[in-house]
């Protein structure tokens, strides 16, 4: 498992890469979860819904030479929220689309989130499917409603990373983000590109932000 939490002091010739995340999915699917568990470490079985986005960030180190920060945006799952959607996929680097794996209807929505982050996002944009809440299934097979090879059928054809995720007892969460952080394009020239788009890839700074508010 990749290193989290706030980097040391390393040497200049380190490479610090940035990129923007954002999360969509379901209301209720545990989005916001799945956030505090990687940011904080933390999971609070009564956390209330999203109301509009949440940000915070997390730096992870894929090696010892090489950390890569995470400018996440936890967006709403209610519908009324869905038209602001693209003010914060816009531009993202990485997406991860989360489904509940107890509740059919979600696996469609997450679906429906692809195709509009494959028609309307970054071409480039690196999307994860996350099937989230898979402690639920562990003691009782019986909950399940969407099988892991139905979901990873799925994400092979879409072209997606795939991941069945516990935010509650924290499986499988750092290496969602740690995926996503493999496939990123650590190696390409520093840039800022227009309308908020960024990718840095310099030298690592010794006030790097390791976390930030949680507005959800």
């Amino acid at each position: 498992m990749a290193a989290r939490g706030p980097p040391g002091a390393r040497g200049m010739g380190n490479r610090f890469a940035q990129f923007k995340l954002v999360l969509l999915g379901e209301s209720a699917v545990g989005k916001s979860s799945i956030v505090l568990r990687f940011v904080k470490d933390q999971f609070d079985s009564y956390r209330e819904s999203t109301i509009g986005a949440a940000f915070l960030t997390q730096t992870i180190s894929l090696d010892e030479t090489t950390t890569v920060k995470f400018e996440i945006w936890d967006t709403a799952g209610q519908e009324r929220y869905k038209s602001l959607a693209p003010m914060y996929y816009r531009n993202a680097n990485c997406a991860v689309v989360v489904y509940d794996i107890t509740q059919a209807s979600s696996l469609d929505k997450a679906k429906a989130w692809v195709k509009e982050l494959q028609r309307q996002a970054n071409e480039n944009i690196i999307i994860a499917l996350a099937g989230n809440k898979l402690d639920l299934v562990t003691d009782e097979p019986d909950k399940r409603a969407i099988t892991a090879e139905e979901a990873e059928s799925y994400a092979n054809e879409a072209g997606l990373l795939f991941f069945e995720t516990s935010a509650k007892t924290a499986e499988n969460v750092a290496e969602l983000f740690t995926a996503i952080a493999k496939r990123l394009p650590l190696d390409q020239s520093p840039r800022l590109g227009g309308r908020g788009e960024r990718v840095t890839l310099a030298p690592e700074s010794a006030n790097t932000e390791a976390g930030g508010p949680c507005a959800c």
